[in-house]
């Protein structure tokens, strides 16, 4: 099972045939091991990659920073699932460090962060702080190298 993931993660529109070619399987077996791989919560879904400065040059992606206090029940769960609800929000985890949790979020632009920031995670009362760094450009996404080999007139990519 670790190879067959191992291929899906690397690209996950291979067919069943392809991969049971890789494998050294049936289509039938490679069809229900990933069956088996969904019903049992280790793949959660399929997605393409996206260059969104190709897709969308004005969108901005940021990593938000939050030291929280955990909650007396649940910790830091009940926040990283209120947190995760919005639909701006890409990924959250949570971190050893200076700060607890580390929320991925896109927008339109800047001030759709911003504004983000200020009235949905900073008006959460167990939030102390937040500190937000705004991606400036992606090299690489999932193991995916992202963006153009174009130098600019400087000769710089």
């Amino acid at each position: 099972m670790n190879q067959l993931i191992e291929l899906l993660k690397g690209n996950a529109r291979l067919s069943n045939a392809e991969l049971a070619v890789m494998l050294g399987k049936s289509e039938e077996q490679v069809a229900q091991d990933i069956a088996q791989l969904e019903s049992e919560g280790i793949i959660k879904g399929y997605t393409a990659i996206i260059d969104e400065s190709a897709y969308d040059p004005n969108s901005v992606f940021a990593l938000i920073e939050l030291k929280v206090t955990p909650q007396s029940q649940s910790g830091f769960d009940e926040i990283a699932k209120q947190i995760s609800g919005y639909e701006q929000v890409q990924a959250v985890r949570l971190m050893s460090g200076t700060y607890d949790i580390i929320v991925e979020v896109t927008g339109r632009n800047i001030r759709d962060i911003s504004l983000f920031v200020s009235q949905r995670l900073a008006a959460i009362d167990a939030v102390q702080e937040t500190t937000t760094h705004f991606g400036l450009r992606v090299y690489k996404d999932n193991g995916i190298i992202i963006g153009s080999e174009e130098k600019d007139e400087r000769g710089m990519f």
